[in-house]
């Protein structure tokens, strides 16, 4: 019987669409909105606690934009004119020299009405260890609180991609899969393809006593 690898189970790359809105749309609808080139709200400031998707939804951005962090090259935080969004992550992890190359960069785009920056942190801006004008710089735009969708909500993302994809699982499948497997929605999603696949080669429903055994093989 042929093996499941576990490159199956890499999650998607990250993206808007595969992010659990939640009580985020606010925040979605404008970084879908600087994605598309919009550039009514320039500065954004993303802030939450760990683990709540503030690096997924910067590096969902990344394809239009240049993500930084505090290991990127101080030679990156440049004002570049091919480049119109800049996603700054953990901004309260930066050092002194790479805070002082991001409030030039802020400086830099300020007049520049086709740039855009978003940047992300644990804190709101005058809650964040920076400079003072550091911090004074990331609280001009909007500011959007991230927080952690509720079980419902994934639990609705996921009947829904599998609505869209013409899957038929199994009620209880989905609140089995919150409650013993990873609980971010990347990697729930990676999951539920492995086991489609993994019903087909079996030719068998998704059912929970599928996942039952998809799991007990240790393809997880």
């Amino acid at each position: 019987m042929t093996q499941f690898a576990l490159d199956l189970l890499v999650p998607a790359a990250p993206s808007l669409d595969n992010f659990v809105t939640g009580r985020n749309a606010e925040a979605i609808d404008r970084l879908r909105a600087l994605a598309a080139g919009d550039r009514t709200q320039r500065f954004v400031h993303l802030w939450g606690a760990p683990g709540v998707g503030k690096t997924h939804l910067l590096q969902a951005l990344a394809a239009g934009a240049l993500l930084l962090g505090p290991e990127s090259p101080l030679d990156t935080f440049v004002d570049d004119p091919s480049i119109t969004l800049y996603a700054i992550d953990d901004c309260d992890r930066l050092d002194e020299s790479r805070q002082q190359a991001l409030f030039r960069l802020f400086n830099r785009l300020r007049p520049s009405p086709g740039s855009a920056l978003v940047s992300a942190a644990g804190a709101a801006p005058l809650g964040l260890a920076l400079r003072e004008d550091l911090r004074t710089r990331l609280g001009w735009g909007l500011v959007f609180e991230i927080t952690v969708p509720s079980d419902d909500d994934k639990l609705e993302a996921l009947r829904t991609l599998a609505r869209e994809r013409g899957l038929k699982v199994a009620a209880d499948v989905f609140p089995y899969l919150l409650t013993h497997a990873a609980r971010d929605l990347r990697s729930q999603v990676a999951l539920l393809d492995a086991l489609d696949r993994y019903g087909l080669e079996q030719q068998r429903p998704l059912t929970l006593p599928l996942l039952r055994r998809f799991l007990q093989r240790g393809l997880l």
